[in-house]
Order: C-alpha cells, then sequence, then structure tokens
C-alpha cells in the first residue's frame, strides 16, 4: 500500500513501542478533546458502556482533529454492520469485546478490512474517506492503518486463545480483567491468585506470538508494572472514572478539613 501513515499509534505499536492510551466513556466531545489534547497517543472511546451512539462518536472523534491522539474505538459488539459505521466515522483503531473463538477473531478482523482481506463495504462519501475528497488514498491505506484487537473475556476464549493468535490480520489482545474473572466465578476480583495465574498464561502466549497486549489500569504504578511485562497499550484514564476519583477527593478533603472545623 502507498500513501502517508495516517496513524502514528500502529506506526509506534507495530515497532514495538510503548503508547498511552484514555478512556472516553462519557460520550463528549469535550472530554474528548480534554483527553486529546493531554498527550495521550490514543484515545479509546468507550461503546460498549459508554452511553454514545455513531453520532456522538462522530463528534469525539471531530474534537480531536489536529492532535496527535488517535481515535480508537470498542465496539458495542462483533458485528459487522456496527464495525462498518464505526471505521467510516473515521475510527484508526478498533477493539471487539467478548471475543471466544477462531472464527469469531476471523469475524471481527475480516469485518474492519477492504476485500480481498476482508468485507467491510465501501463508500467515498464518508468521513473516514474525506467525503469523497480522498476516497481512493484512503481505500489504499485503511487496511494497513487500521488496528484490530479483540478482548479476552471468558473461559472459552482462554482455552481458544491458541487458535484465536493464528488469525491473520489479528494485530493484539486487550484482556479484560474484570468481565475474565467474573466469568471465572470471581465477580470483580481479578487479582485473587487463580486469575492472576490465568492472566499470566494468556499475557505469556500472546507476547510469544508477537501479538500487541493491551488491558486497562488501577493506577499508574499498575500500569508501569504493566509495560515492564510487555504490554504495549494500556488505559491510563478515564473521562468518567478519572474525574469520579478527583471529585470524591476534593469533595472529602473539604469535609474533613473545612467542614468539619465548622
Amino acid at each position: 500500500m502507498t500513501g502517508k501513515n495516517n496513524n502514528p499509534a500502529a506506526e509506534a505499536l507495530r515497532a514495538g513501542k510503548k503508547v498511552s492510551c484514555a478512556w472516553a466513556q462519557a460520550a463528549s466531545p469535550i472530554t474528548a478533546e480534554i483527553l486529546a489534547e493531554a498527550g495521550f497517543d490514543v484515545v479509546l472511546v468507550d461503546m460498549e458502556h459508554g452511553p454514545g451512539d455513531i453520532m456522538t462518536l462522530i463528534g469525539q472523534i471531530q474534537a480531536m482533529k489536529g492532535e496527535k491522539a488517535v481515535p480508537f474505538v470498542r465496539a458495542p459488539w462483533n458485528d459487522l454492520v456496527i464495525i462498518k459505521r464505526i471505521l467510516d466515522a473515521g475510527a484508526y483503531g478498533l477493539v471487539v469485546p467478548y471475543v471466544s473463538t477462531k472464527q469469531e477473531a476471523e469475524a471481527a478482523v475480516r469485518a474492519a478490512k477492504y476485500p480481498p482481506e476482508g468485507y467491510r463495504g465501501i463508500a467515498g462519501s464518508t468521513r473516514a474517506a474525506h467525503y469523497g475528497c480522498a476516497s481512493l488514498e484512503y481505500f489504499d491505506t485503511a487496511n494497513r492503518d487500521i488496528v484490530v484487537f479483540i478482548q479476552v473475556e471468558n473461559p472459552e476464549a482462554v482455552k481458544n486463545i491458541d487458535e484465536i493468535l493464528s488469525v491473520p490480520g489479528l494485530d493484539g489482545i486487550f484482556i479484560g480483567p474484570m468481565d475474565l474473572a467474573t466469568t471465572h466465578g470471581y465477580r470483580g476480583k481479578p487479582g485473587t491468585p487463580a486469575m492472576l495465574e490465568i492472566i499470566a498464561g494468556l499475557e505469556k502466549k500472546i507476547l510469544a506470538k508477537g501479538k500487541l497486549l493491551a488491558t486497562i489500569s488501577n493506577d499508574f504504578d499498575d500500569a508501569k508494572a504493566k509495560y515492564d511485562r510487555g504490554y504495549s497499550m494500556i488505559t491510563l484514564a478515564s473521562d468518567t472514572t478519572t474525574l469520579a476519583k478527583i471529585a470524591r477527593e476534593e469533595a472529602e478533603k473539604f469535609n474533613n478539613k473545612v467542614k468539619g472545623k465548622n
């Protein structure tokens, strides 16, 4: 393929570099803009658990324009039509949740690729194709530039991980620790010894196959330890949970140090 690389995060990831990532979960162009201006390499719009739709996604991606941050999107589900609309909106990275088998991983990759690698529908009128102004350039580079992750979140996916990792065009695995723990019987407790062992086994296999490894973090120390273990992309902040944490801390300071003295 020819043309400039429209996805510097993909270029960095595939070169073995670490990238920073932040969740955009509020479906707000304002918070997406804030995260992009903060200097993250990737802003990951959450359409699985976030309240947004395609129009709010477009607004968030537009708000990031001009910054170095690349828009990635976690899809609501492994669905051809949904994935097509996400990519047509201008996303350059895709995280597909709850993929459990090789066949499901193949379907996710094919949905993200134009023929002959996949079956993504082609249209020059979309935002991604610059509304017809640079359609051929986009068509020629999209299969290269778009990064595809699938999420491993249940025992079936763990059992099938070797087959999943054999899928051509699959860039990486996003380990979803909360769902992974819950589906193994440890609801919301990924730090239990049994889960840590399962996750360590996944990490070893994913890295051995040369695939990218991504996940979430509890704080920066947790993220740093995961980067040191070989992870390439970790979510470091969120426009919802990070704000909620800061708000609680500030309110608690007031309640303890000001209000408590009244």
